[in-house]
């Protein structure tokens, strides 16, 4: 469990890891995008991108905090069955505002096409091409049963690219072990108003603003 806080105390928090050990702290922000909410356009719409943002993203950064201050008030009165009792809450909402972070900066009004250089070639290696990797994690990401996310991660142990799903909120790293590169997500608040039921035209749509300068840098990044 301590992994979670030491996983958010990487953005904006000041934490220590061991449990009981809680300590003062910023809160949680909602981070901008770095486009306008019409900036994915066609592919997805403007409406959409307002509430998912401004809307789903912020209850997740505002109960966040909350759970964090009662998790920190049962820290500070030794109240483990508390501080139990709060962990699924905490991993709901902390693994939401994780995900969305990932998500607005893996898309990109300029995205698309496909990557270059060592991301490119790690996609070759590890799935033979990158019609293949897409294809796969399309698959993947229809097939998530109910909410969730599609993602592509890096095993560091292995050091190869994996293909994951995971349900609901949880975080890529903090349930699988895999560095997050880049994440779709499938709940239908991600494009119900636009695609309605039918989540695998989404998927299609999506593809056209992935931006790949950010995941190859993530990639470029987690490989050190």
């Amino acid at each position: 469990f301590c992994f979670f806080f030491f996983f958010f105390s990487r953005s904006s928090a000041k934490l220590v890891a061991p449990l009981g050990c809680l300590v003062s702290r910023q809160k949680h922000t909602l981070p901008d995008l770095p486009y306008d909410y019409a900036a994915l356009e066609p592919h997805i719409n403007a409406e959409i991108m307002q509430l998912h943002h401004s809307k789903h993203h912020a209850t997740y950064v505002n109960n966040l905090n909350v759970v964090e201050e009662k998790y920190k008030e049962a820290v500070a009165k030794g109240d483990v069955t508390t501080q139990v009792s709060l962990q699924p809450a905490l991993k709901f909402n902390g693994g939401g505002h994780i995900n969305h972070s990932i998500f607005w900066t893996n898309l990109s009004p300029n995205g698309g096409g496909e990557p270059k250089g060592e991301l490119m070639e790690a996609i070759k290696r590890d799935f033979g091409s990158f019609a293949n990797f897409k294809e796969k994690l399309t698959a993947v990401s229809v097939g998530v049963q109910g909410s969730g996310w599609g993602w592509l991660g890096y095993n560091k142990e292995q050091g190869r690219l994996q293909i994951a799903a995971c349900a609901n909120q949880d975080p890529l790293q903090g349930t699988t072990g895999l560095i997050p590169l880049l994440g779709i997500d499938v709940w239908e608040h991600a494009y119900y108003l636009q695609y309605k039921n039918v989540r695998p035209d989404y998927l299609k749509a999506i593809w056209n603003v992935i931006n790949w300068e950010n995941v190859s840098s993530r990639y470029a990044t987690c490989k050190k």
